[in-house]
């Protein structure tokens, strides 16, 4: 893996964050606080990035390439920059990774640092947590509605199978 620093202050990265589709519609401000707590991350095809069972306090927003996701080892999902996220969950609730995610391509993140937010004041954290739960908000709604696609789909290819049988 490679890591920059924090990116608190680097406006350049803005035009990045736009193209994200759950993003582009964040105030200049909003997309400033959360480089605050973010980093650029690279990964090469193959690495681990979260591991299933493990503890940690970031998630991550794909900007380029793609990742598997991996329950008991058996792939379930493919996530890309299309989708955009994956980590959020574990964030929200302080539960352990419940999947493995691996590069699939080489692929670079922005990982956000939700640790942060322990360390605010308590003037401090009501404008962050407007900002991050947001974010958050936006992240779960994108994938609850990709799920909901998913699984009437699924269900109408098994009433196809079963007419089939029948």
């Amino acid at each position: 893996m490679e890591e920059t620093s924090y990116l608190g202050g680097k406006k350049n990265i803005i035009d990045i964050l736009r193209k994200v589709p759950f993003l582009n519609l964040h105030e200049e401000g909003h997309l400033m606080a959360i480089l605050e707590l973010s980093k650029l991350r690279k990964y090469e095809k193959g690495e681990i990035i979260t591991k299933e069972g493990d503890y940690d306090t970031w998630f991550y927003i794909i900007l380029s390439g793609e990742v598997s996701v991996l329950k008991q080892g058996k792939v379930i999902a493919r996530i890309d920059s299309h989708d955009g996220t994956f980590g959020e969950l574990s964030v929200i609730d302080g539960e352990p990774r419940s999947a493995t995610v691996c590069a699939a391509t080489n692929i670079t993140c922005l990982a956000v640092d939700a640790s942060f937010r322990d360390r605010l004041t308590p003037e401090e954290r009501l404008p962050f947590d407007a900002v991050y739960f947001r974010l958050l908000t936006e992240i779960l709604a994108h994938r609850l509605r990709q799920t909901t696609r998913e699984f009437s789909e699924t269900g109408r290819e098994l009433d196809a199978l079963k007419k089939s049988l029948i």
